[in-house]
């Protein structure tokens, strides 16, 4: 059972996610068990080659992996995470879907695949959370 009722009472309590809101992430879904989230590139995500930085990518990877793990549980933390870089972005935006491979007790873990909206494979992080 969902901890959040609807979208918007997910999407209200995320509003407190600071980080995330100043960097333009959104929760645009949250399917059981998973969600989807996005962030709209902009200058302040770009590395000094002018690339995507990496911590934007990870940070867009943890914001998805938070929306899905807390509203099978919460609070859930992330304890150990893996993150694989696979391609440079050149779109405008960044899609992440959280997928859910175990979900126990006290632990629980997600694959987290982000896109960007050319369709594009950017990243895959693996998160193992702990439920507190």
């Amino acid at each position: 059972m969902a901890v959040f009722q609807t979208l918007t009472e997910a999407r209200e309590f995320f509003r407190k996610d600071i980080f995330a809101m100043s960097n333009s992430m959104s929760l645009d879904a949250l399917p059981e068990g998973s969600a989807v989230c996005s962030m709209q590139i902009t200058e302040r995500h770009l590395n000094a080659e002018g690339g995507l930085m990496g911590g934007a990518i990870l940070a867009l990877a943890d914001f998805t992996f938070a929306a899905a793990s807390n509203n099978v549980h919460r609070p859930t933390v992330a304890q150990q995470v893996s993150l694989n870089f696979l391609n440079a972005s050149k779109g405008t935006r960044l899609i992440s879907v959280a997928t859910c491979l175990k979900d126990g007790r006290t632990s629980c873990v997600y694959v987290i695949s982000i896109k960007d909206d050319l369709g594009k494979d950017i990243a895959q992080a693996t998160f193992t959370g702990f439920k507190r």
